[in-house]
């Protein structure tokens, strides 16, 4: 004890040091406890939704959002309490420190609104269950997962591994495009000598088969919905239909069911068509009947197709 004290430090110097590390402790232990107690609560809320909702997977979604949120806002809190708690146990007087933390507050209310605009539009958010971690949305336009909702910023990362950070107050549209449940549109084109009910009858044996695949059984919610002939294309007749799924599921099934669409086509016939042209010269351009013609060797087909050529460029010079 002699030794420290020839470096002024003191008893009580040594016992706020151990009562400082006692309250990071107790911080540190409690911030473990209080992770456990949200899980359990977690737990308990899904046993409580399940009784009302019929989505597993939405249950779980909105519960480990608004369990992040809880469990950031109280670990914020609390370690806030023990910075404090040691600072005063390290001497420190508080009271001019929380005085000017007053006013500080007071300065950044005026000039950070933008932030206060972020949290109140992301509290209002969660609240209003609009998006879940792990949801497919569109976000002012940009689409992609849900990765984060905090507080004041949404997190969102594109099919091509982009993360986009969203301030909550700048976002003025939501597409939500796994909310409760999913549909997968098809615009299924067939030529316009291919008969539409029997297509039509094809497309509903399809989805049937699907959804009795226990691969997609789960996934899918209703048998596909085919709502008719959409419209005329230039090349095709568009019969329109949907599915229904679970959340996030919709492109699975849709992929799948497009790839059992080509293959049943191709078994019976049915003809998918593609753009092509169709070139027609009209009757006074019609094509020579070469079918019995004699032959003509090389230099007999230039010597025709020069004659052609001389004719044609005469009649314009004398136009």
């Amino acid at each position: 004890m002699e030794y420290l004290e020839k470096f002024g430090i003191t008893v009580e110097h040594v016992f706020s040091l151990v009562r400082v590390c006692v309250i990071l402790l107790v911080a540190f232990i409690a911030q473990g406890l209080l992770r456990r107690i949200i899980r359990r609560i977690k737990e308990n809320v899904l046993n409580v939704m399940r009784r009302h909702a019929s989505s597993e997977i939405e249950m779980t979604k909105r519960a480990d959002t608004l369990a992040s949120i809880i469990r950031k806002t109280l670990t914020v809190a609390l370690w806030f309490v023990a910075i404090m708690t040691a600072l005063r146990q390290m001497g420190f007087d508080l009271a001019p420190i929380l005085a000017g933390a007053g006013v500080a507050g007071v300065a950044l209310g005026f000039g950070a609104q933008s932030i206060v605009k972020d949290v109140i539009s992301g509290f209002f958010m969660l609240m209003e269950n609009q998006i879940r971690v792990n949801d497919v949305c569109v976000l002012n336009g940009t689409g992609g997962q849900v990765e984060e909702i905090n507080l004041r910023t949404t997190v969102l990362r594109s099919l091509d591994g982009v993360v986009h950070i969203f301030p909550n107050g700048s976002i003025t549209s939501i597409s939500n495009m796994t909310h409760v449940f999913s549909y997968y549109v098809f615009d299924v084109g067939v030529a316009y000598k291919e008969d539409t009910d029997r297509v039509t009858q094809v497309l509903r044996d399809i989805g049937a088969e699907m959804q009795a695949d226990e691969q997609f059984s789960e996934a899918i919610l209703e048998p596909l919905d085919v709502l008719g002939v959409d419209k005329f294309a230039d090349s095709a007749v568009i019969i329109k239909a949907r599915i229904k799924t679970q959340p996030i599921s919709q492109w699975s099934v849709g992929r799948e069911m497009n790839r059992r669409i080509k293959k049943k086509f191709d078994e019976l016939g049915i003809e998918i068509p593609f753009p092509h042209m169709s070139v027609y010269f009209g009757e006074a351009s019609k094509p020579f009947a070469l079918a019995g013609a004699p032959s003509l060797d090389r230099e007999e087909l230039k010597r025709a197709i020069r004659e052609v050529l001389d004719e044609t460029g005469a009649r314009h010079a004398g136009a």
